[in-house]
């Protein structure tokens, strides 16, 4: 097959042949059709995220494939199938707590690491070995786009937030950090799930009136100032929230998720899943008599349980989702440094960067 590498953090991808990868019992072998680049991949790839990636490795988050190979423990799987592979991979020898990594991009602590070390190489590559339970059946209709459905690994983190926080039809949300690429999909995700309305703080005022344009009356953007008390009263002056879900990247300062999480009602609920604190500075400081006088709860989500898969699918097949306005610029293998400058470059609402190993 042929893969695109990355040697070593700072040094551009290197495409070139490797040897196919072989799929054991409990493994499937997928060929590759699509996987989105994520915006901050040059990030990663520099080495300024720090993120536990083992050089050499060919990265990526999740893809969408054709399986080219079954083991004999999968009993409802076809060679053929199209299907939609999670990066999220979890240790099989512990149904509590188990080990997390995502295969070919990060992981958690030193038995996702372990486990990062087997599944080392993600969708950058013509063929990628994948644990069986990681792959999801798509609609015949995906066949028609494989790349567009591949953004399905941008949506589903934030699903995975939304289900955390509980999010019930009409209820309100506010989605800290909703004009970038994670937030502007929460914004979506949460409506698709039945949200009754979205409010959608900001700084970027094209990004706010994008999400406007798309969604109509349903979301309430409120352009930010930086100052945190006056932004809090902004972000709360339409009423009660029931569920803050942050997104912020790590630049963000520890004082703007403090402001978008103190709007939330009392009883409410506020799920903490993006970066900041990741690349240093201040870290989120919440008052205890506030969070304890006012019952509010919070939790930490990083990624999704297995069967949001299923659930962030189901919304896409029945047009709950609708992925049609999204903007996807495509590359081939040969292109993947082309695609992660591009990438970075196009990381706003919307705007999809993706690969196509085979072209």
């Amino acid at each position: 097959m042929r893969a695109a590498t990355l040697t070593a953090f700072g040094s551009p991808l290197e495409v070139h042949d490797a040897p196919d990868p072989e799929a054991g019992t409990g493994e499937v072998l997928v060929e590759v059709l699509a996987t989105c680049v994520p915006p901050y991949a040059a990030e990663v790839f520099s080495g300024e995220r720090r993120y536990p990636l083992e050089p050499p490795v060919v990265p990526g988050v999740g893809g969408i494939g054709r399986l080219a190979r079954v083991g004999p423990d999968a009993t409802k799987l076809e060679v053929g199938d199209l299907v939609w592979c999670d990066s999220t991979v979890r240790a099989r020898d512990d149904a509590l707590t188990p080990d997390i990594t995502l295969q070919g991009w990060s992981s958690r602590g030193e038995g996702g690491a372990r486990l990062a070390r087997y599944l080392h190489d993600g969708p950058f590559a013509e063929l990628m070995r994948v644990p069986t339970e990681n792959v999801h059946p798509l609609p015949a209709g995906a066949a028609a786009d494989p790349a567009r459905w591949s953004t399905l690994g941008v949506h589903t983190i934030p699903y995975g937030g939304l289900l955390a926080g509980r999010l019930a039809a009409g209820e309100t949300v506010l989605i800290s950090g909703a004009t970038g690429n994670l937030g502007s999909s929460a914004v979506a995700v949460a409506l698709a799930m039945g949200a009754g309305h979205v409010i959608a703080p900001g700084r970027n005022r094209a990004a706010l009136d994008l999400l406007a344009g798309r969604f109509g009356s349903r979301v309430s953007p409120v352009v930010l100032s930086g100052e945190e008390d006056g932004d809090r009263a902004a972000m709360a002056a339409g009423g009660p929230i029931d569920l803050v879900l942050d997104l912020l990247p790590p630049r963000a300062p520890s004082s703007a998720a403090r402001a978008a999480a103190m709007t939330v009602r009392e009883y409410g609920r506020v799920v903490l899943m993006g970066g900041v604190g990741m690349l240093g500075g201040a870290d989120l400081a919440l008052p205890y008599p506030w969070i304890m006088r006012n019952s509010v709860t919070v939790r930490g989500q990083w990624m999704y349980p297995r069967a949001a898969n299923t659930g962030m699918i189901r919304l896409v097949a029945t047009g709950a989702l609708d992925l049609t306005p999204e903007r996807v610029t495509r590359f081939g293998l040969d292109q993947v440094n082309d695609a992660v400058a591009h990438a970075a470059a196009h990381g706003g609402p919307f705007d999809r960067t993706v690969l196509i190993p085979r072209t």
